[in-house]
């Protein structure tokens, strides 16, 4: 229909028949002569492996917020544990060796984990009293002196 004007719109008309169709005649392609025929399908190459195995691995092991919280509590409890075993240690005059060295550990696997500067302060206080009390062990013994719930 062509819109000619602002006049009113003419009545509107069957679907008519194509330009160039012909009764009885379907929609035909043109012959092409040069055509080339369609290649075969090769076949399909192997699987690229996954290279990022190791990053869904070590996602599938942060968890969401509420597992790392609940992973931060377990260490920090187990930090606790430890500081009142030296501390009861300490006030009964029974400190061991080993007990300083799993404070020591225990603290070095926590300051791998913390991004808090708040927490880096108190792993920082726990890491040097942890050392005074190895160095005044070391001391008393190269002394000869019993250390501290040692007897001669």
């Amino acid at each position: 229909m062509k819109v000619s004007g602002s006049g009113a719109a003419g009545p509107a008309s069957g679907a008519g028949r194509a330009k160039g169709a012909s009764s009885g005649e379907g929609f035909r392609l043109p012959n092409v002569a040069g055509a080339a025929p369609a290649a075969a399908a090769g076949p399909a190459g192997p699987v690229a492996s996954v290279s990022g195995l190791s990053a869904l691995l070590a996602l599938q092991e942060t968890g969401g917020p509420l597992e790392r919280r609940r992973r931060a509590v377990s260490r920090a409890g187990r930090i606790l544990d430890v500081l009142d075993e030296v501390k009861l240690a300490l006030v009964s005059g029974e400190l061991s060796l080993s007990q300083l060295e799993r404070l020591t550990r225990a603290v070095r696997e926590e300051r791998a984990a913390t991004e808090d500067a708040a927490l880096e302060g108190v792993l920082n206080e726990i890491e040097t009293r942890a050392a005074v009390e190895l160095a005044k062990l070391e001391m008393a013994r190269n002394a000869g002196l019993p250390a501290v719930g040692e007897s001669r």
